[in-house]
């Protein structure tokens, strides 16, 4: 999935000439903290409205060349896992999207950024949760795959963590099954280091579901 899938079409963008207190008014009924500042398709910036309240000149335009806005956009074609870097990184609560020619096309929102990594990992899918803790260099996503698939079940979704200044990688596996015995009795045997597991009778699965959907709902308020 890459960023132009993404775009929300009922956030509009600021003009330069738009004033202050229509931009906060804006803000306040999108229920967004950031709206990107367009001249036709030219993306000046991103404003927040900490911008304009610092500025103190509410019924000013909220772009006259004078004060430097933030920069952040994401270009149409790049994975929605930058998008959702770049939100995290700069706080954003909405991300301004560009085509190949630097033109402004729309942006995301951070609800439909987080219902889409929802959908990606697989967050809403049964299944069992396994966290290996492996040295980088003995990383091998095939025989990972092979132990899991020689007990008839499958990979939903993988992702890596590593840590600063460690060889270490911890290796969380979403599977598609919630009896996750036999697969953690093969990876004992071939010595791989479980660092924690949970499957759909434990508390974790439900507890992650349920702070997600709280996640969803106050993003949705």
């Amino acid at each position: 999935m890459i960023a132009k899938d993404l775009i929300n079409d009922t956030i509009i963008a600021l003009r330069p000439s738009d004033i202050g207190s229509d931009a906060l008014g804006l803000m306040d009924e999108l229920r967004v903290s950031h709206l990107p500042v367009v001249n036709e398709l030219d993306f000046i910036g991103l404003i927040s409205d900490s911008d304009i309240y610092n500025r103190g000149e509410f019924e000013q335009p909220v772009w006259d060349g004078k004060i430097v806005l933030s920069r952040a956009y994401i270009f149409e074609n790049q994975h929605i896992y930058d998008a959702f870097l770049i939100c995290s990184d700069q706080k954003l609560t909405i991300l301004p999207v560009l085509n190949i020619k630097n033109q402004y096309m729309g942006v995301i929102s951070l609800p439909d950024l987080v219902g889409a990594l929802s959908s990606i990992t697989t967050l809403k899918h049964p299944g069992g949760i396994i966290v290996l803790e492996i040295n980088e260099k003995d990383y091998l996503l095939t025989e990972i795959a092979g132990i899991v698939e020689s007990n008839d079940a499958k990979i939903l979704s993988l992702y890596i963590t590593s840590h600063p200044d460690s060889t270490k990688l911890e290796i969380t596996i979403k599977l598609n099954r919630v009896d996750i015995g036999a697969v953690l009795q093969t990876f004992y045997r071939y010595n791989y280091l479980v660092k924690a597991s949970w499957s759909k009778q434990d508390s974790f699965t439900d507890g992650l579901q349920d702070r997600f959907d709280s996640l969803m709902n106050y993003l949705n308020i």
